[in-house]
């Protein structure tokens, strides 16, 4: 919401004091510009990146405009799931979660917890290091280091179409350059042809290009890389919330204290407090 509310802000101030020093608007509707610029950028685009970046770069621009699922409450679902687990573990043995790690769909423990099984990619990574607990005696600081490896292929992959898209707005401007030449070169070739009066309204043609791919790399698409950027730092936090809670519990501590472990690795805006985690998990353990 708040990146329409950004480009409607954009939008109304430079359109807005364009018209309010006089200018007319109509002056800024060329076609064959967007066109030029717009397609170029597009193009350049699509021949930069492989298919699997293209698809991904369309989610990430798409997502930018959704809230975000990564809230407080979904951590303490996180955490809470994690203390649940690592409780059983305790009390029953490694083997006693066999079932649920091979099956969290069917799982009693993750089923309490929609929020978090739901996002299949966070399972994925949990389940995977608790089949490795489950499989024999691990060396923690081999599992760090594996778990290490794996968030940065996370995150390289994360911030593929990140960087496809911070890109195709470092080249807009270039692309408005382009299109504010091909329409001199136009009025050159115009020249004792038409009359004074349509040379200005080509030159004022010609320079709106310039004036399009500037606004769009800085009012639109940088933005949105940047947004897209936020959302990726804000995806990655869950997964060292669990690699920080297993391997506090692999290096002995008890699951209380391996879910604090956890729960000091979030950004302040979502973290919750221990009473609140508290709360949640005393409540969720009755269900």
């Amino acid at each position: 919401m708040l990146v329409v509310v950004g480009y409607v802000i954009v939008i109304f101030c430079v359109l807005g004091g364009f018209a309010f020093m006089g200018g007319h608007l109509i002056t800024l509707w060329q076609p064959v510009e967007i066109l030029i610029i717009g397609g170029g950028a597009i193009g350049a685009f699509v021949v930069s990146n492989p298919p699997t970046v293209l698809k991904a770069a369309g989610r990430a621009m798409a997502g930018a405009f959704k809230p975000s699922k990564i809230t407080k409450a979904f951590y303490m679902s996180l955490m809470a799931l994690m203390f649940e687990i690592l409780t059983k573990v305790r009390k029953e043995g490694l083997m006693s979660i066999e079932g649920d790690v091979e099956d969290p769909e069917q799982s009693p423990l993750f089923q309490k917890y929609p929020e978090v099984l739901h996002d299949h990619h966070i399972v994925e990574f949990m389940t995977d290091y608790l089949r490795l607990m489950v499989s024999g005696n691990l060396n923690p600081m081999e599992i760090e280091n594996l778990m290490d490896e794996e968030l940065e292929t996370h995150h390289q992959e994360a911030h593929a179409p990140q960087a496809a898209v911070q890109n195709m707005s470092d080249g807009l401007p270039a692309f408005g350059i382009v299109a504010a030449v091909m329409g001199v070169v136009h009025v050159m070739g115009s020249v004792g042809q038409v009359s004074n009066a349509q040379l200005g309204m080509m030159i004022a043609a010609a320079l709106v290009g310039t004036f399009l791919g500037i606004l769009l790399a800085y009012g639109f698409v940088g933005p949105l890389a940047n947004v897209i950027n936020h959302k990726i730092s804000e995806s990655s936090k869950p997964f060292e919330c669990v690699k920080t809670t297993l391997l506090a519990s692999l290096n002995g501590y008890s699951p209380a204290l391996a879910v604090e472990f956890g729960r000091k690795v979030l950004y302040s805006t979502e973290r919750p407090s221990f009473s609140e985690l508290e709360e949640h998990v005393k409540s969720t353990k009755g269900k």
